[in-house]
């Protein structure tokens, strides 16, 4: 008995210890949330610019008839529809259009020079171009989809939200303030490209060429993207105001498996289509790795600082929760695809009739490449995975690489955050990482300060009218998008 006594002293004294030490870790987990807080912010306060909304309704209606459609075949550019396009906006923007040039087929460029010119400008950004209309589902809309109705507090139609609402409102801001005499300390750049819906070459690339042929280096440069989302986050009861820094670049693998063909009564055990199915398997099990890492990191401490005790105390402590965080989220798609490049099988062919044994079976994979990776990177993640010699890369299209991320501590963010507490005071203004493609990444080589906001309100039921059914953006929307553009301008 008595020799059991200093083993049950040293076991008091190990678990005393491990106490102690389970006290101290979640002392310093709750010390931690509850300094996770968001800094004090100080906005002067400002009186919303008057905005006619009547007005600015009436020009995006009007807009949205013009059927500005970027076809993948660029022999189906209908330069008319822009004409007609360019047309309407001299007569409804006078002031504005005086300062014009033609860039490339269709893109505008407007010029308004400030009261300092030798300052760096600022370059406001949207497109003209649309996507098509779905063949067959013309039927579904509520609206004619090209007829700018103005019906129940929306204006619909093809392009309001993508992006024909942000050119009205940029334009509407521009043109009200030359009404009354208003003259911006910096020169100011609208930069309306026409054919940012497949991939901005002819328009935007070329407006930046022109810019960069002429010295001009950017203070900001500000283009669509992000948004005022309502109900991005459960339990969090405002709007976040998603400001892009950065936006994912893109690759389109196809590959291909050749074998001998046949008839289908004398199978092999694995033909063309069963080999490919078994590559695509493997790439969608193995995603390249991810993490809570870059902008979607620094969105997520700047809403989680927001958010109830609970959350705060693991958001504050991912050095500890990161892997549990990170498990969690990647089941959300819309978080996960921030967290890592992702694979999407979008288009896969092989075969002709059904008892003969395809030669041939290809399949296209999309890759939404994040900031980090490469487009080599990605071709040799998919050689490697597939693994299978009967395999074979064919080739990577529509590529390009993910953008620079932006600052967040330089003026011209500050600028954009500072405005949108301005305008919309009850968001949470939080850095962002775009999934997909702007026309303002053919600007990084001018500036390191390209952010994307467009300004727009949108909840879950708007992310399906992007490029879908009923697109539409409410007259309120429209004019705070107008209020916000005003105000920034003011403020250059």
């Amino acid at each position: 008995m008595p020799a059991v006594l200093p083993f049950a002293v040293l076991m008091r004294k190990a678990l005393a210890v491990i106490g102690s030490a389970i006290a101290l870790l979640l002392a310093l987990l709750v010390v931690r949330a509850a300094l996770f807080r968001p800094p004090p912010v100080t906005v002067e306060p400002v009186g919303v610019p008057e905005v006619d909304a009547q007005s600015a309704a009436l020009h995006l209606s009007q807009a949205l008839r013009f059927p500005t459609i970027s076809h993948e075949d660029p022999a189906d550019f209908d330069s008319g529809a822009f004409s007609l396009l360019h047309a309407y906006l001299g007569q409804s923007y006078p002031r504005a259009h005086s300062e014009l040039e033609l860039v490339g087929p269709a893109s505008l460029l407007y010029t308004w020079k400030g009261e300092e010119p030798d300052l760096p400008p600022v370059v406001l950004m949207a497109h003209q171009d649309v996507v098509p209309i779905e063949p067959g589902t013309e039927g579904e809309w509520s609206y004619r989809p090209f007829g700018g109705e103005i019906a129940g507090g929306y204006i619909w139609g093809r392009g309001a939200m993508d992006d024909k609402g942000s050119l009205v409102a940029i334009l509407e801001a521009v043109e009200t303030l030359l009404a009354r005499g208003f003259r911006p300390k910096r020169s100011i750049y609208l930069a309306f490209g026409h054919d940012e819906e497949v991939g901005g070459e002819a328009g935007a690339a070329a407006i930046a060429e022109l810019l960069k042929s002429r010295g001009v280096r950017p203070f900001l440069v500000l283009d669509e993207g992000g948004a005022i989302v309502e109900g991005f986050l459960p339990g969090l009861g405002r709007p976040i105001a998603t400001v892009g820094i950065a936006e994912k670049g893109a690759a389109s693998v196809e590959i291909e498996v050749k074998v001998e063909g046949g008839h289908s009564s004398v199978p092999p055990r694995q033909t063309a289509i069963g080999i490919l199915s078994r590559a695509l398997v493997r790439l969608e099990d193995n995603p390249l790795p991810g993490g809570i890492q870059g902008p979607f990191r620094d969105m997520l401490l700047t809403v989680g600082r927001e958010m109830s005790f609970s959350r705060r105390l693991v958001l504050a402590n991912l050095w500890l929760f990161g892997p549990l965080v990170e498990r969690q989220l990647s089941r959300v798609p819309a978080a996960d695809s921030m967290m890592r490049t992702s694979t999407a099988v979008t288009i896969i062919d092989g075969g002709v009739k059904s008892n003969v044994l395809p030669s041939k079976a290809t399949a296209v994979v999309n890759f939404r490449i994040a900031p980090g990776d490469t487009v080599e990177g990605v071709l040799d993640h998919v050689r490697r995975v597939t693994s299978d010699p009967r395999v074979s890369v064919v080739e990577a299209r529509e590529t390009r690489e993910p953008s620079p991320v932006s600052p967040t501590d330089s003026e011209g963010y500050r600028l954009v955050e500072r405005t949108i507490r301005q305008i919309f005071p009850e968001a949470i203004v939080a850095p962002y990482l775009l999934p997909g493609g702007t026309d303002s990444r053919h600007f990084t080589a001018l500036t390191s300060d390209v952010y994307r906001f467009g300004a727009i309100r949108v909840g879950s039921d708007d992310l399906r009218r992007a490029h879908g059914t009923d697109e539409r953006v409410s007259v309120d929307v429209l004019t705070n998008m107008v209020a916000f553009y005003m105000q920034l301008l003011s403020s250059v």
